[in-house]
């Protein structure tokens, strides 16, 4: 499955308004998506609080995967914004 890795960019990590911003930007696509970090289970980033249960604080690194390179695109570039500026 093609994936990406990221650093977080929110400056508190992937809490609830960053997550909730990346769910609903993988609902909008309609397709799967998960997140993952080192040495941790994917999780689905269709959920925000699956998201949070990630305990990605900033600069982590996260590792995005999908079958679709526009959703994969779109949340690695949200994952590495700064959502709550």
């Amino acid at each position: 499955m093609p994936s990406t890795n990221v650093a977080v960019g929110s400056s508190v990590g992937l809490h609830a308004r960053p997550a909730a911003v990346i769910a609903e930007a993988v609902a909008e696509a309609g397709v799967p998506v998960t997140l993952s970090v080192a040495g941790g289970e994917p999780v689905d980033a269709g959920s925000a609080l699956l998201i949070m249960t990630l305990g990605a604080t900033a600069g982590t690194e996260v590792t995005v995967e999908s079958e679709d390179q526009a959703a994969l695109d779109t949340i690695a570039k949200l994952v590495a914004s700064d959502l709550d500026a």
